[in-house]
């Protein structure tokens, strides 16, 4: 493997994709994803249930590569990802690669910001991405 081959893993499945020839997954041009819960400014006690909308394309698993869907990634107390590589996986980038449309999430007391992106069947943003606007909530 050179330099310039990337590792994405999927369950127990490894795949390697060289960047140079990767195209990112075309999304629908009226998709949309949103946070239905909470509200941006809420006051919430943790643990923080967050439900995650989506309108125009629909949700699949990683891995599953159907057009016009992929999966749910929030972002805690960061920004937007690299949108020409994987995103992420830790503390701040939470991947919900099963299809899942709400997590319970703990979270210290103080302010902190949530937002969603999707990501196709390799975790990548979508071409334009998905992305939900930034909230930002209080945690008693």
């Amino acid at each position: 493997m050179n330099l310039l081959t990337r590792t994405i893993v999927i369950g127990a499945l490894m795949v390697f994709v060289a960047p140079a020839t990767f195209a990112r997954t075309p999304a629908p041009s009226d998709a949309e994803v949103y946070i239905i819960s909470p509200q941006d400014g809420d006051t919430v006690t943790s643990p923080v249930t967050v439900k995650f909308g989506l309108r125009g394309m629909g949700v699949a698993p990683a891995g599953v590569d159907t057009p016009n869907t992929g999966h749910h990634h929030l972002l805690i107390d960061t920004g937007p990802p690299a949108l020409n590589a994987p995103i992420p996986a830790d503390d701040n980038h939470k991947h919900f690669g099963g299809g899942q449309t709400e997590t319970v999430i703990e979270l210290a007391p103080g302010k902190h910001t949530l937002q969603l992106i999707m990501g196709d069947k390799l975790h990548f943003p979508h071409e334009p991405p998905v992305m939900s606007r930034k909230i930002t909530i209080t945690v008693k």
